[in-house]
């Protein structure tokens, strides 16, 4: 029977696995449908120019970048275990074949150093986004022409040397990791930029290292859910999932996400839990047959290897288990007595419901037990009407009263004693007592945002600074943390374009393949450490009654609010808020 479960979650949940793979390493960039006229480039001066920009612009392609956001030098200050960033900016009126990135150790007056290996420069690629309406969210349906499209900076690609074409602006994003036993002080490193025309340049910057350790990111406090998606890695490489080459080639991208603090496991416990509204549909990591005496048996094989796979990794605070309450409410099993793939449809509450979800909730419950991932499990539901919800939650706890339950959606008072991890939109209010009551109890609060968000987002046409401005409204409301609905959910050409059909661009992904990060993620990951900071350091106002201190960071907080974005920009906001945090 086990033939027949495979068959159909590689048919169902893995559709495309076996496409045309993406091509991973040296790729095109699509058409710039908006490149600058070539007089516009007349003025720069010839051959080489480098200097620093700002990680809150996303430069254009094919026009010059404005001197505004240019310097010859970027200054900044960093806690020891934290990492800082900054773009660079390469521009030509000519071409430049194999210009290539080097980077020196960062070294302060004592001789101590940051190691060249903690720090790193990569060209920041050109993707194609779209954008909103002029009004209101983006979940709406989008044909090709509906929305004005652009090449946008946003990946950051693997290699250090790349062809740059005549007239073309091209970003570098410079990065420096500093170790957590590098000693308080100033560090000075260069960034150099060589091809095989024209003579090279250099750029000069400065890290100040202040006396203060920022915890490993295993040990943050903050909670970041980003889902993951097996299925589209598999259909990326071209390989069959959940074969060895499969969970191989997962590694990388899962340690990048455990590098950013993930928290949850994404894991689906019945077939197409959202409706196929991905590019690849999320899979069944547990087999359902059912016997020919009537009676079910389960088999939990893809799941346990998925399970201790990321947790192996140290993703291991909770594993969500997607969903009771499908979008269509369909239910996929192996029907033994047909010999055959089927589905169930029921409704929560109704006597086909229960009858199909008891036995499994009964023989998920002891399995888990034997596992040791009981209290580790929760069952997840995704934006379900609270009237389903309940009638879920009454079967759930009748089978074991201890069965955790975790909701991204609403907030409704009345289920917030029975989610251990509750998720609710940006526009929700979820007043302090409650989440300090919460946060007592061991339960979870955090936020999300999706595409009826204009602002904060991720989207590729986002600002860049709305990522980390996420993390400083988290700790303005009292959040534990924050999701996205989609960490690797990639389009059919993710490194080139990623418009979708449905929603705005960059909606469905915030890491490209490669693995490849994102000036969207390292954002993101950059307010996750200020999140980490003001928690740090409002522990520490707190025990040694320091009033005055804890009140300039309140007031810096409060400023944090969504209806703000609609006139002051997050980078505007960010920059007093993080000298400020960097002073304390």
């Amino acid at each position: 029977m086990r033939k027949y479960w495979l068959a159909l979650t590689l048919c169902l949940s893995a559709a495309g696995a076996f496409a045309q793979p993406v091509d991973l390493t040296r790729y095109q960039e699509l058409p710039d449908p908006k490149p600058a006229p070539a007089a516009a480039w007349a003025s720069v001066k010839p051959g080489l120019n480098l200097s620093f920009g700002t990680a809150d612009v996303r430069y254009a392609k094919h026009a010059a970048p404005v001197s505004a956001s240019l310097r010859k030098t970027w200054t900044t200050k960093a806690w020891k275990g934290e990492k800082v960033h900054t773009q660079a900016v390469i521009w030509s009126a000519s071409a430049l074949p194999q210009t290539r990135l080097s980077w020196t150790d960062a070294k302060d007056a004592k001789g101590n150093s940051i190691p060249a290996g903690s720090i790193s420069a990569r060209f920041v690629r050109y993707v194609m986004t779209d954008g909103l309406p002029p009004t209101g969210g983006g979940c709406d349906q989008r044909p090709p022409g509906k929305y004005d499209s652009s090449l946008v900076a946003d990946p950051i690609d693997l290699t250090s040397v790349l062809d740059i074409p005549q007239r073309t602006t091209q970003p570098v994003w410079l990065s420096v990791s500093v170790p957590p036993a590098t000693p308080a002080g100033t560090y000075t490193g260069t960034v150099s930029v060589a091809g095989t025309s024209g003579r090279p340049a250099q750029l000069t910057y400065t890290v100040e290292v202040l006396n203060r350790t920022l915890p490993a990111p295993k040990d943050w406090k903050f909670h970041l859910d980003l889902w993951q998606n097996p299925y589209s890695v598999a259909r990326v490489h071209g390989v069959k999932v959940w074969s060895p080459e499969h969970m191989e080639l997962m590694r990388p991208y899962m340690k990048m996400l455990a590098d950013a603090g993930q928290k949850s496991i994404t894991a689906t416990i019945i077939n197409d839990p959202w409706r196929s509204q991905t590019e690849d549909v999320y899979g069944s990591m547990v087999q359902w047959t059912r016997k020919k005496d009537g009676t079910w048996a389960f088999d939990y094989t893809i799941f346990d290897r998925w399970v201790t796979y990321m947790m192996d990794l140290g993703i291991d605070r909770f594993i969500n288990c997607y969903s009771m309450i499908p979008w269509n409410l369909k239910f996929s099993y192996y029907d033994e007595a047909a010999r055959k793939d089927t589905f169930l449809i029921a409704k929560t509450g109704t006597p086909e419901y229960e009858a199909h979800w008891r036995p499994m909730l009964t023989d998920f419950a002891r399995h888990l037990k034997e596992k040791g991932w009981f209290e580790k499990t929760t069952i997840a539901m995704d934006e379900r009407p609270m009237e389903a919800m309940q009638q879920a939650l009454s079967l759930i706890k009748s089978v074991d009263k201890d069965f955790k339950l975790s909701l991204a959606g609403l907030y409704h008072p009345e289920l917030q004693n029975d989610l251990i991890d509750y998720c609710v939109a940006t526009n929700q209010e979820v007043d302090a007592p409650t989440m300090q009551r919460r946060r007592q109890a061991g339960f979870n609060t955090t936020y999300y945002t999706c595409c009826s968000e204009r602002y904060p987002n991720t989207f590729t046409f986002s600002p860049p600074a709305e990522a980390a401005w996420i993390s400083w409204f988290a700790a303005n409301k009292g959040y534990d943390g924050y999701l996205r609905w989609a960490y690797n959910c990639w389009v059919k050409d993710p490194l080139r374009d990623s418009r979708f059909r449905t929603w705005p661009a960059g909606d469905t992904y915030i890491v490209y393949p490669g693995p490849r990060t994102s000036v969207r993620f390292e954002r993101l990951i950059e307010g996750i450490q200020d999140y980490e900071k003001i928690r740090i350091l409002r522990d520490e106002f707190g025990k040694k009654g320091q009033a005055d201190k804890a009140a300039q960071l309140d007031k810096a907080l409060n400023a944090f609010e969504v209806e703000k974005l609609s006139g002051t920009p997050a980078a505007a906001q960010l920059m007093p808020a993080k000298a400020l945090l960097n002073s304390l």
